[in-house]
């Protein structure tokens, strides 16, 4: 064969291979219905495992890498998750004839939320001065809005959430309110008032980004604010998930991030500050990276492509968020005394304590799994 003529044969192979996987989401969409019908759950740890054993072991006896053949069927089964959980948000129907309001609906997070609560079947309505969502009603301040949904979310930045929240509970919305927020401290007054006024009232804050499509995996913390009938309401979006769902109290909540985001961005910011005071040139660095530098360069790459506004919020407005930032100060000075001292045995002592952690990390997590 010619190569013009190779090349179509690997067009047509491609072509083929393609259609095979429209095949597989369509029978994905089979499962769901079947799993919904008789009770199972959207995903089976164990028949996962069947699947990608099995694909190592027909890829070795066809000579195939089997790590590509894993690699590419757990592509595969993350796309029929996605598939599969949609399908189940979409037939739980929950939000057939009811309404929600969202406030801010035109910004990332508020624009996941409003196509969440539509794929439920919620009438959505978005107020947002920025810009309009298409094919959703739109209006620029809510303040005009009669406030009569079943829900209203706030998806507004830190500084002007609490704002909003205290806005609200002069006018007593009659369904569930929640905000969106990364941070809870600087909403204390608001959600406060909201409470006071009887209004049902929890707060989420859903542990991913606005890209995200299979839940699966994923975390949304809801802040119990006393309102039993508000939590359980809003719980119940996320019950045709497969989110995992942790409740917990609003101090606790900013104490654990402190840690969970305040400590990974600011030791990801200090990285790059690292090495972009260091003189050395990006592209000298890429050419002698290790795996280690080059995992640590895409997480910090990341980091540094985010909103420097969001995250000197979640820095500065947290009660709690000088605890981590003297952690991590302290961390850096006890490897930096350990070496420059020349103690091994401590250098050692900080290396094995941090091994039994990240241990007791993973077998906790894998009990969880």
């Amino acid at each position: 064969m010619t190569l013009d003529e190779l090349r179509r044969h690997l067009d047509e192979l491609d072509r083929r291979l393609l259609q095979t996987i429209a095949d597989r989401q369509a029978t994905s969409r089979e499962i769901a219905r079947v799993k919904r019908a008789t009770g199972y759950p959207t995903r089976d740890f164990a028949r996962e495992r069947e699947v990608i054993v099995g694909a190592r072991s027909n890829a070795q006896s066809i000579g195939v890498s089997p790590e590509v053949a894993e690699t590419v069927i757990r592509l595969l089964i993350r796309s029929s998750l996605t598939t599969q959980e949609q399908a189940s948000v979409a037939a739980h129907g929950s939000g057939s004839g009811r309404r929600a309001l969202v406030i801010g609906g035109a910004g990332k997070m508020g624009g996941w939320f409003t196509s969440f609560l539509r794929s439920q079947g919620f009438d959505v309505e978005v107020a947002d001065p920025k810009a309009a969502v298409p094919a959703v009603k739109t209006i620029a301040d809510w303040r005009t809005s009669d406030l009569t949904h079943d829900f209203i979310v706030v998806a507004a930045p830190l500084g002007a959430t609490n704002t909003i929240l205290q806005q609200l509970a002069q006018r007593k919305p009659r369904g569930v309110v929640f905000d969106l927020g990364s941070l809870k401290s600087p909403l204390r007054a608001g959600l406060t008032a909201l409470r006071t006024a009887a209004v049902a009232v929890t707060s989420l804050h859903p542990m991913f980004g606005p890209d995200t499509e299979l839940l699966s995996g994923r975390h949304v913390i809801f802040i119990d604010l006393g309102s039993v009938d508000a939590l359980a309401q809003a719980r119940a979006l996320f019950a045709p998930t497969m989110a995992e769902q942790v409740v917990m109290g609003l101090d606790e909540h900013d104490r654990l991030i402190a840690y969970v985001l305040g400590l990974s961005h600011a030791l990801n910011i200090a990285f790059f500050t690292a090495l972009a005071e260091s003189g050395e040139a990006a592209p000298r660095l890429v050419q002698l990276s290790s795996t280690t530098f080059d995992a640590q360069f895409d997480i910090a790459s990341d980091v540094a492509a985010e909103s420097p506004e969001l995250y000197y919020e979640i820095q500065r407005l947290n009660d709690f968020g000088a605890e981590s930032l003297d952690a991590l100060a302290r961390a850096v000075e006890a490897v930096r005394s350990a070496v420059f001292s020349g103690d091994q045995a401590r250098f050692t002592a900080l290396m094995r304590q941090g091994h039994e952690y990240v241990k007791g990390r993973r077998e906790s997590t894998s009990r969880r799994v």
